[in-house]
């Protein structure tokens, strides 16, 4: 598909811009972004802050313009889509009504689940909860199933309010104490809703969490495609998982009316059930009254805010401050009426130009990948044959869907703040569920356009770039192809990876599951892996932690593939000829500097335990380190020698493609 054809002018980047103290042989992450870290302090209302945090927060500006230029004009036309962009914003700006209207707004559900008399009714309610209140006791999502292109509902575990299980099943001293912590809130939000046995209660939510830690798959086991993927009849959930009504759980949410759930974690299903006829049924109660109040907290009034805020940001993850009020209400709008805000962002702010450049960015990445796959060593010539007929199919989808959503049948009212979350949650519910045993049309993505991110899909097998992803520093439409490729060039490089790797090998170009590699070329790209996870075992970014190379592995491999066909495809753009020299740097200089602003970024350190358990990415010194270390071009780009601290002896470098 062959070079980009535009020839911008070079982006430069200022000598005085790098650490003078730190070489690139040693830290590259360090030698880039050291003056970065050392004047940039994380964000009071942030818990981590980088290059995507500065992109969202930019995104956040440009959506808060364009809502309260809407939101500026009361009483538009009544159901109009401008009509519920701006209510909805001024229903959770309007702090005066929130205040006064105190805990009425979810007393009703408080009560409901508090008069719950048999198993079956709490468990109708926790289906209620799930439906339009938040905190019910599953994760579930809807997407395209493997091999049939159906849409179908998959349920996760879930259960607990602590960051991960460890925090349950830990006791050393630090996890004792956060535990009495998260004691202390739910005593906080339990008497502020008017419970008069607020610490009986609170304990008693404690024991069952742990008891559901105790059930729960680790966060790497909970990403194994294969074991993950377990297709199921409706119907035979009451048999598979005795203890819990099933039906009276789904009725509120319409699940009821599906043949087939795909469930990820079964142990830990058949466990929750378990549980359902052993612990008390006013421990569950208190239980699901805890996720409700929790997850209503930031909507009502200001001392459940305040509760939240202490304890999960302050205390938990070292947050100075909440978000202010004007982000959590653009947040809100952006989650509800997404397609609606994306699409006047996209209007604004995405030009067709843009589109048209990445697209073709993204065709000399799929170059790059062919002549890789082609040239592999360690794949047997039919896998070759397959991973290429695999990536002729990549569907590519970049800035926004072709078509957007309409929300005909959501009442937002201005006075309403609370109703218009349930009615919202119930509207996404019923669409969601409209969709569900349907035949997947393709169009559907799983991120709105104006949210920072890239994905590859393997039911689909697609590549989604949002507009908002397609910003300086990640892309620049007039910067070089050094600068470009080294960014956007390697994040799209590594989702494309996510066809090709441990996982994507489970799914074929149609995305149907089936295993395309031989028991040889497994072994081959096992022995690479696994030389990859004991080099991200030994990083650590403080004293005890450390990253877990197998939880973050997939990522790693994505972002060393990315980064290494990121390379390759700069190289074919250049069409032979030698980039410019500017500000006395290479070409291949200026795109590992790129890679290296890509991922500059600092966490609080009572974050980084959060992170590490619960993360598949590894921090951000390291995925800028670890990938650069196991490439010659970076070796031959910073003349990196024996005894460099980024030197690894060639045998020990990884390579894939």
């Amino acid at each position: 598909m062959g070079a980009l054809n535009s020839s911008p002018a070079p982006q430069r980047f200022a000598a005085d811009g790098f650490d003078p103290d730190v070489r690139p042989q040693d830290d590259l992450f360090g030698y880039v972004n050291g003056p970065w870290l050392a004047s940039t302090a994380v964000p009071p209302e942030k818990v981590v802050f980088g290059t995507f945090d500065e992109l969202g927060d930019r995104v956040e500006v440009d959506l808060r313009a364009i809502i309260e230029e809407i939101a500026a004009v009361p009483g538009r036309r009544r159901g109009s889509i401008e009509q519920k962009i701006g209510d909805l914003y001024a229903s959770l700006m309007d702090e005066a009504r929130i205040e006064s209207l105190g805990l009425t707004p979810i007393k009703p559900q408080l009560d409901r689940i508090y008069a719950a008399r048999t198993p079956s009714e709490f468990a109708g309610e926790s289906g209620r909860v799930a439906a339009v209140g938040g905190g019910g006791p599953f994760e579930g999502t809807v997407d395209a199933e493997a091999g049939t292109g159906r849409l179908v509902v998959q349920l996760g575990q879930s259960g607990i309010l602590l960051p991960d299980r460890d925090y349950y099943l830990t006791d050393t001293p630090k996890y004792q104490g956060l535990r009495s912590g998260y004691v202390d809130y739910l005593v906080r939000i339990f008497a502020l809703s008017g419970r008069v046995d607020a610490r009986r209660e609170a304990k008693g939510v404690l024991a069952l969490e742990t008891e559901l830690a105790r059930a729960q798959w680790s966060q790497a086991d909970s990403r194994d495609h294969l074991r993950t993927s377990n297709r199921m009849a409706f119907d035979d959930l009451a048999r598979e998982f005795p203890g819990f009504d099933w039906r009276a759980w789904a009725g509120p949410q319409g699940i009821d009316r599906l043949e087939t759930v795909v469930i990820a974690q079964p142990s830990f299903f058949k466990r929750f059930a378990e549980l359902a006829t052993t612990m008390p049924l006013e421990t569950w109660k208190a239980w699901l009254a805890a996720r409700y109040l929790t997850s209503s907290a930031p909507f009502i009034s200001q001392a459940f805010a305040d509760a939240r805020f202490d304890f999960f940001g302050r205390d938990l993850s070292g947050q100075e401050l909440p978000r202010t009020r004007w982000r959590r209400s653009v947040a809100l709008v952006s989650g509800y009426l997404g397609d609606a805000v994306g699409r006047l962002y996209v209007q604004k702010h995405f030009p067709p130009s843009s589109r048209e450049r990445v697209e073709r960015l993204v065709a000399g990445l799929v170059d790059a990948f062919e002549a890789s796959i082609s040239e592999s060593d360690w794949m047997a010539p039919a896998t070759r044959r397959r991973a290429l007929a695999k990536l002729s199919r990549l569907s590519v989808k970049v800035g926004h869907p072709r078509s957007w959503r309409g929300y005909g049948g959501l009442e937002i009212r201005r006075d309403d703040l609370f109703g218009n979350i349930q009615r919202a949650r119930d509207y996404q519910n019923q669409e969601r569920l409209a969709r569900a045993s349907t035949v997947d049309s393709g169009d559907e993505w799983l991120v709105t356009p104006q949210t920072v991110n890239a994905y590859y899909g393997p039911a689909r097998n697609e590549l989604v770039v949002t507009a908002a992803l397609l910003q300086p520093p990640l892309f620049d439409p007039a910067a070089d192809e050094a600068v470009n490729y080294g960014a956007i060039g390697a994040i799209i490089g590594h989702e494309i990876g996510h066809g090709f790797d441990h996982r994507g090998r489970f799914f074929d170009g149609r995305g149907e599951v089936r295993d395309w590699w031989t028991a040889e070329d497994q072994a081959a790209f096992a022995t690479r892996a696994q030389m990859l996870v004991e080099q991200y075992n030994l990083f650590s970014p403080a004293a005890g932690l450390a990253v877990d190379g197998q939880l973050t592995l997939s990522e790693n491999i994505g972002d060393l593939v990315g980064l290494s066909i990121a390379h390759r495809a700069y190289r074919l753009a250049l069409g032979g000829k030698d980039p410019p020299e500017v500000d006395g740097m290479t070409g291949d200089q200026r795109f590992f500097v790129s890679w290296a602003r890509t991922w500059r970024g600092k966490l609080r350190a009572e974050y980084m335990r959060q992170w590490l358990l619960q993360t598949p990415h590894a921090p951000p010194q390291y995925r800028t380190n670890g990938p650069v270390s196991n490439l010659d071009a970076f070796y031959e780009a910073f003349q990196v020698r024996p005894g460099d601290r980024l030197f690894r002896e060639p045998a020990r470098r990884v390579r894939f493609w």
